[in-house]
């Protein structure tokens, strides 16, 4: 669990909620279903437009990884491919056939197989790296989906004001209602812009991260799985991949 993410909406949201209490307010006038729909329906309808449904729907499988980011285990990589380098070495590299079965990941079986099918150093870095490419290019599309939002959020939210401004106009007659009126218009601004900078950029920001953790790791498996094809020490694969663990 990313516990940095839970303490950091947490306080992002109690900052603003206690603000609003020293300065006398009353945190019932920033609950506002109809400005909350607006912008959040607005925002999520022009995102769609943006992206495909797969790419969507991608997006938001990934909010998860703010609370529960994937396993990315590289030292486990890194140890996994220091063995397999020491078998290779001294049975050959038929030697690894059995460990292409134990594989969960696609990414790593893919590449073991073709290295176990005697597939030349070049062609399998070049296959493993496409894969990566076309990997990378996903997640980084479906974490747009977040940054996306945080884009058109704001400009949602000045919407959402504008709309509520005019109700507002349209009933000048009773001047009782004006101070009202436009506090309730301007809660739509809030969520736009506090929706935009308090979750869907932040949200963005550390998809992509992970995401980059990810290539990282799938990177250290090319490198050593290449390595290994070109049979080189073992003791120097696991000195060249020890960098990635930096």
């Amino acid at each position: 669990m990313d516990i940095i993410s839970i303490i950091g909406i947490v306080l992002s949201i109690t900052a603003i909620l206690l603000g609003q209490f020293l300065e006398g307010g009353h945190i019932s006038s920033l609950l506002q279903f109809t400005a909350f729909m607006i912008v959040i329906g607005g925002t999520l309808g022009a995102v769609m437009l943006q992206t495909s449904l797969k790419v969507f729907l991608d997006g938001l499988a990934m909010l998860k990884w703010v609370i529960q980011p994937p396993r990315i285990a590289s030292q486990d990589t890194l140890a996994m491919l220091i063995d397999w380098s020491q078998k290779a070495r001294r049975g050959g590299l038929l030697a690894l056939e059995p460990f292409i079965d134990q594989q969960q990941d696609l990414f790593h079986r893919r590449g073991l197989q073709m290295l176990v099918d005697g597939a030349e150093p070049e062609v399998l870095r070049e296959t493993l790296e496409l894969d990566l490419q076309s990997y990378e290019q996903h997640h980084l599309d479906a974490a747009k989906v977040w940054l996306a939002a945080g884009g058109y959020s704001p400009t949602i939210g000045i919407l959402g004001a504008v709309m509520g401004l005019i109700h507002v106009m349209e009933n000048l007659s009773d001047p009782s209602k004006l101070g009202s009126g436009i506090a309730v218009a301007f809660v739509a601004t809030i969520y736009g812009v506090g929706g935009a900078n308090l979750f869907f950029l932040p949200v963005a920001g550390k998809l992509r991260y992970w995401v980059g953790r990810q290539v990282a790791n799938k990177e250290l498996f090319i490198q050593g799985i290449v390595s290994i094809a070109n049979g080189e020490n073992p003791r120097v694969i696991e000195a060249k991949l020890q960098g990635y663990l930096s």
